[in-house]
């Protein structure tokens, strides 16, 4: 791995590097911690005299930070990439060897996202070769648990702190012990290099319809909670028709999908209990608090029309925010500059898909996402990254420092 020349060649083989490493969040099947992850990313950092710095979230767990100190210290830039990456189950290929074909790298997290994690330490690398110092500081933070529950991001916005954190969700009432500032923050996600200011949000719960057991051969006795169910499932169906009408200029609609239902016992029994689990994606502007609080009302007005309904809503598995960063910025308007001048679409886009940014937004930083590759090949069987767009990216990162004031 050569850090103290860089090239393309060694940015590809620092993308090679990473790729060889197991990430799979240890939540999912065949997962560890981040550890060996985080070593490598504080290693390379090291080696080129960068400060660098541990805020652990979980044991073994690690956030990695490096700084670059600018003239202004007050002032910083924020880039971010997280360490972890999905299950390799189900890959059609070989997760942790790199193999590059075709002008494509391919492996797990090749695409998300690793291709923009060593693009923006390539790019930081070779502004600290060419002994530049930025205008403010620039902190390069790799996350932990991006792909699971946010835990890492969520620490460091709590706090830029080493040492143990108790992370918190942001949309609880305590306030963050000294929560992040920044001027601008780019997080590292797969949009083919277009510069993303909106995404949605997203609120993901359980309805849980209780009835009472009975001999199927006298279910007037009993209570059917999987009936119940059909009314419920009803009508979310005819409410996702106002959802539609909800649209955001970059965004589009709001949506809601049922991706999970269970209910039974045996073929023979009535049905005692049936729940779903809902996934509600949210447009700015849409807090956790006020979807859920419409789903209420509509249990509560099937509740009025069938008396034998008991339908609850459990508390959210998992919620985030939506992001909507301003577009007269002034980091969204030196991202667009650099685009621009580097012949790349400049016009600002959104994305349905959740990531670390909106925790950044959360915090009123403006914040943008932008990295190599296409979402479609993340998580896939066969994940792979554009080369071109590897190298491509990391001079977008690296003249977004140089230019932005």
């Amino acid at each position: 791995m050569n850090v103290t020349a860089p090239s393309d060649e060694s940015l590809l083989e620092l993308l090679a590097d990473l790729v060889r490493i197991n990430s799979v969040n240890p939540n999912y099947e065949g997962g560890v911690t981040e550890a060996a992850m985080a070593d490598f990313v504080e290693q390379y950092f090291q080696r080129i005299g960068v400060e660098t710095w541990r805020q652990i979230v979980y044991p073994d767990r690690p956030n990695v930070i490096a700084r670059i100190p600018g003239l202004d210290p007050s002032r910083r830039i924020v880039f971010e990439a997280h360490l972890d990456t999905v299950s390799t189950v189900g890959m059609t290929i070989p997760p942790w060897t790199p193999d590059i074909r075709d002008g494509k790298m391919y492996g797990r997290g090749a695409c998300d996202t690793k291709g923009g994690m060593a693009a923006m330490m390539h790019a930081l690398a070779s502004l600290v070769h060419q002994g530049y110092t930025p205008a403010c500081d620039v902190l390069f933070a790799a996350t932990i648990d991006e792909e699971y529950s946010y835990r890492g991001v969520v620490a460091l916005c709590d706090s830029l702190d080493p040492g143990p954190v108790d992370p918190i969700i942001l949309e609880t009432e305590v306030p963050p012990r000294n929560p992040l500032r920044a001027e601008a923050a780019i997080i590292a996600e797969p949009t083919g290099l277009e510069a993303v200011i909106a995404s949605k949000g997203l609120v993901r719960w359980k309805i849980e319809t209780r009835g009472k057991a009975a001999h199927s051969a006298k279910p007037h006795l009993g209570n059917n909670a999987i009936e119940q169910m059909a009314h419920v499932i009803r009508a979310i169906e005819a409410d996702n028709l106002r959802l539609a009408k909800l649209a955001h200029p970059l965004l589009g609609p709001a949506t809601c999908n049922i991706g999970v239902i269970r209910g039974g016992v045996q073929i023979n029994f009535v049905p005692d209990r049936c729940e779903i689990e809902i996934d509600r994606r949210l447009l700015p502007g849409e807090t956790r608090e006020g979807v859920l609080a419409e789903y209420q009302q509509l249990l509560d007005r099937l509740a009025a029309d069938h008396p034998a309904m008991d339908a609850v809503m459990h508390p959210p598995m998992l919620s985030d925010r939506p992001l909507e960063t301003d577009v007269n910025s002034a980091a969204v308007k030196t991202l667009r500059q650099v685009l621009e001048s580097l012949g790349h679409p400049a016009e600002p886009i959104g994305v349905p898909f959740c990531s670390d940014a909106s925790k950044f937004g959360a915090l009123g930083i403006p914040s943008m996402i932008l990295g190599p590759g296409s979402i479609d090949q993340a998580h896939a069987a066969v994940e792979f990254i554009e080369c071109e767009q590897v190298i491509a990216c990391a001079e977008i990162y690296r003249q977004f420092v140089l230019q932005f004031k």
